[in-house]
């Protein structure tokens, strides 16, 4: 009280100076405020910055709150309504969340075909077996008298497909056949597996030939070594493509091959791989003697740009190039299956199957290891979803590709081939008309909707913006400190005057 008093006659007495004189009273007046408000703010509470920050807050509503010039039933009034306001706002950007987290991609079917180019799905070609040339081999590795069932060893060996019931019979058991053989199954599997010049021949594409084994690259599979035209798996880092475009200017577009072995013809996406599960659907069993035709539709799946922007888990999809597989260089389901299987052989062998795909040496099963794949064929082939209870299998959670095609079967046809001086079969496999559907995946929530959304519902609800919420850290921590360093330096400025 005395200082406001002392504050209040400094005031008057400089009202009534005029001259140059009275400089020296105005300083000492000047310094005697600044000394006053730094004890003021020092004596400060905590709920006295609180109020201060009410009061000059933009958010709507809460000045009325700390305002003493009101009413208590106009601040309890302004309560109410700002906790609804704040409630509200809440329940709406919690809902805006889900929605972002759930629903931010949609799906429609475009109809706008007249432009589109619709590429050639990827034909790959695995050899199934070779008995004339496993005869071959085993002659040359230990005879022409030798056992005759080690040929059956080696089919198993070459073209293994989960099961090794010959190989455990001849080789794990006590009466041990002479030639078997431990461990390093894939050289054998080499040995056995024909070259591509072996296994294909006449190639055409729209009835144009061209060089087969140029595009028909290597590819590593669980299957073994199989041969694939239009495909992202391929061995090669940098393998040449083959223009299989068809559009209204080209027309359905066609392939045919002649195959001079017993095969699996898959026709599957250029980002999925041939393995144990393929459906039935996607594969031809290529015998001798047969001329096989085969009519497809294809309906692309086209994603919006902004589709990469959004998360695996929200799109619920892998693009190929977002690989987390350590078997195939790009994402698919079929990919990740393989993967599936290799991780769970591991678990339960130790080891993996010999034809397992980018995998090391020492890790792959010797003939101990075989025996274990062969016990649990079922827990390691079959798959099950992962809410099946008491089914034997492996669970495989795996995401489907963004870019994966709904290649459907249209009509199937085969035709006796009578040529005795060679045994050969031809596979013509066309697209029975252009594409008039495919569908679309839209982003209908992005990053930048769900920005505006909660920018939107705290604007209507509170009021608020960017800088409403910097304005808290403001008054808690910079204000305090600055109104108080500024003050302190004046009363230092004081106190020398003094």
């Amino acid at each position: 009280m005395h200082s406001i008093t002392n504050l209040a006659r400094c005031e008057a007495d400089l009202s009534k100076s005029h001259s140059a004189d009275d400089l020296e009273l105005a300083l000492v007046c000047t310094s005697f405020f600044f000394w006053f408000v730094v004890n003021l703010i020092k004596r400060m509470r905590f709920t006295d910055i609180v109020k201060e920050y009410l009061i000059n807050s933009t958010f709507h509503g809460v000045k009325f709150i700390a305002d003493d010039s009101y009413h208590v039933t106009e601040r309890i009034f302004w309560i109410v309504c700002v906790i609804i306001s704040w409630v509200g706002s809440a329940f709406l950007i919690d809902a805006s969340l889900e929605a972002f987290q759930t629903s931010a991609i949609s799906f429609v079917v475009e109809t706008s075909y007249r432009d589109w180019n619709t590429r050639f799905p990827s034909i790959v070609v695995c050899e199934m077996r070779n008995m004339e040339r496993i005869q071959a081999i085993a002659d040359k590795l230990w005879g022409e008298n030798h056992d005759f069932a080690m040929e059956e060893v080696l089919n198993e060996i070459g073209y293994f497909r989960g099961e090794s019931y010959h190989t455990v019979n001849e080789c794990a058991s006590e009466d041990m056949a002479e030639n078997c053989f431990f461990t390093n199954f894939s050289a054998y599997a080499d040995l056995v597996r024909s070259t591509c010049m072996e296994t294909l021949e006449d190639c055409y594409w729209n009835d144009k030939p061209f060089d087969c084994c140029r595009y028909f690259q290597p590819m590593e599979t669980e299957l073994g070594l199989c041969y694939a035209v239009n495909s992202l798996q391929t061995s090669s880092k940098h393998p040449v493509k083959l223009n299989m475009i068809s559009n209204k200017h080209t027309g359905p577009g066609k392939l045919t091959i002649t195959v001079l072995t017993e095969a699996y013809v898959y026709t599957i996406g250029e980002e999925e791989v041939p393995n144990l599960i393929t459906p039935k659907s996607d594969v031809l069993l290529v015998d001798h003697y047969i001329a096989y035709k085969r009519h497809i539709s294809i309906k692309d799946i086209e994603n919006d740009p902004e589709a990469k922007q959004v998360s695996v888990s929200q799109r619920k999809c892998r693009f190929p190039d977002e690989n987390n597989l350590d078997v195939h260089r790009y994402y698919s389901y079929s990919a990740c299956s393989v993967q599936c299987r290799k991780n769970k052989q591991l678990k339960i062998c130790n080891c993996t199957s010999h034809l397992m795909p980018n995998t090391e040496p020492y890790i792959k099963c010797n003939m101990s290891g075989l025996i274990c794949l062969n016990e649990h064929y079922e827990d390691l082939t079959i798959v099950i979803p992962k809410w099946s209870v008491g089914r034997r299998g492996v669970v495989c959670d795996c995401l489907p590709s963004c870019t994966e095609v709904d290649i459907g079967i249209v009509h199937d046809s085969r035709e006796s081939i009578f040529d005795s001086d060679r045994r050969y079969s031809t596979i013509e496999i066309q697209l029975s008309a252009l594409p008039t559907e495919r569908y679309k995946r839209n982003v209908v929530r992005g990053r930048l909707d769900l920005v505006v959304s909660v920018g939107g519902t705290t604007g209507l609800f509170v009021g608020a913006s960017l800088l409403s919420f910097v304005e808290i850290f403001y008054y808690f921590t910079v204000r305090p400190y600055g109104t108080r360093y500024k003050l302190n330096f004046h009363q230092n400025h004081a106190t020398e005057l003094y």
